[in-house]
């Protein structure tokens, strides 16, 4: 795809950049202490964070507990959003308080690569104002190891929340943010609206991804239905009947 530059300070010295990360969570506590600590030991410059948002929809687990723990050994500000439940209201509660030029959407399994603060902010200074990584799960499983492999080819069909998102605070307000209409399928139609301007580019680094659901689940099984939400979405699905389906096949 070729990918349109914008620069969104014209005529004006850029300012120092700093990235918001935004995590949706319910019930995360087995693994958001740890995720927290990835991203703070994972930066180049821990200026370049201007705060770490960890947006709650209604966890009954010791979340909260395990979040401010993490954030005491840190000087990087770790904040506590409640919110109603849905990735898509989440992530938009996060950003309304965002205070980063650059709001970077990573979910609560998904681990970044080192220095991902610098590549991100790299790619907005060349005028990429919106792009994920690519992706690889923390499994050998063959169509998961494939699944992979598509994340670097530059299609909106090779995307998915779980190679994170980053954009700029400002063509985020641009796009009105995530539609809370999708229950799933929230991170996709995002994609298809951004490429549908041009704006998005996929660093070729990749973001480790648990694949637990697949376990859950079982790999074949739960990619059957996976494509078979994508198919209905092809065809003009509502994000009602979307999430109908995935709750009735998915998460039942």
């Amino acid at each position: 795809m070729q990918h349109k530059s914008v620069n969104l300070w014209p005529n004006c010295k850029l300012p120092k950049l700093k990235i918001t990360i935004i995590i949706p969570i319910l019930n995360e506590a087995a693994t958001i202490g740890q995720l927290l600590s990835h991203l703070v030991d994972s930066v180049k410059d821990k200026n370049n964070l201007q705060e770490i948002i960890v947006v709650d929809g209604g966890s009954i687990d010791t979340s909260r507990k395990v979040v401010a723990q993490t954030s005491k050994r840190y000087d990087v500000e770790i904040k506590w959003l409640s919110s109603k439940k849905g990735r898509a209201v989440q992530l938009n509660t996060g950003a309304k308080t965002a205070k980063g030029e650059i709001l970077y959407f990573l979910h609560a399994d998904s681990f970044p690569p080192q220095y991902f603060d610098q590549d991100i902010i790299q790619e907005v200074k060349k005028g990429n104002n919106a792009g994920c990584f690519r992706m690889k799960f923390d499994s050998n499983h063959i169509w998961l190891r494939f699944l992979g492999w598509l994340t670097q080819f530059e299609s909106k069909r090779c995307r998915g929340g779980d190679q994170s998102q980053f954009i700029t605070k400002k063509l985020f307000k641009e796009v009105d943010g995530y539609d809370e209409s999708y229950i799933v399928y929230e991170d996709n139609d995002l994609v298809d609206r951004l490429f549908a301007i041009n704006q998005f580019v996929i660093i070729p680094r990749y973001v480790i991804t648990s694949a637990r659901r697949y376990r859950e689940v079982g790999v074949w099984r739960l990619q059957y239905h996976f494509l078979n939400i994508h198919m209905r979405r092809w065809m003009g699905a509502s994000s009602e009947d979307l999430y109908r389906y995935y709750k009735e096949k998915v998460i039942s």
